[in-house]
């Protein structure tokens, strides 16, 4: 099995517009219902918080990429960013 690492990068102003035009459409089709309930809470960065998630998922998506048959939209749930205050 080859590993691979990697780092995704997303405008945030992207993620709002997505979210803002797409609204429960775009939201239900990447982020779980405990990501959507996170990022709520924190109302004023909010986009910031979805941005930070779509980056990580889509890192993950391209790191087992060459590893998945099943390319459909339900793969973004199946990736689930969880905030941990301590390790």
């Amino acid at each position: 099995m080859k590993i691979q690492t990697g780092i995704d990068i997303i405008e945030v102003n992207r993620i709002q517009e997505a979210i803002e035009n797409g609204k429960e459409k775009f939201l239900n089709r990447i982020f779980t219902e405990g990501e959507i309930a996170y990022c709520e809470a924190r109302s004023h960065v909010k986009y910031q918080h979805y941005a930070a998630r779509f980056a990580a998922k889509e890192a993950v998506y391209k790191a087992i990429s060459n590893q998945i048959t099943d390319r459909s939209d339900a793969l973004w749930k199946n990736i689930e960013v969880i905030h941990r205050s301590r390790w």
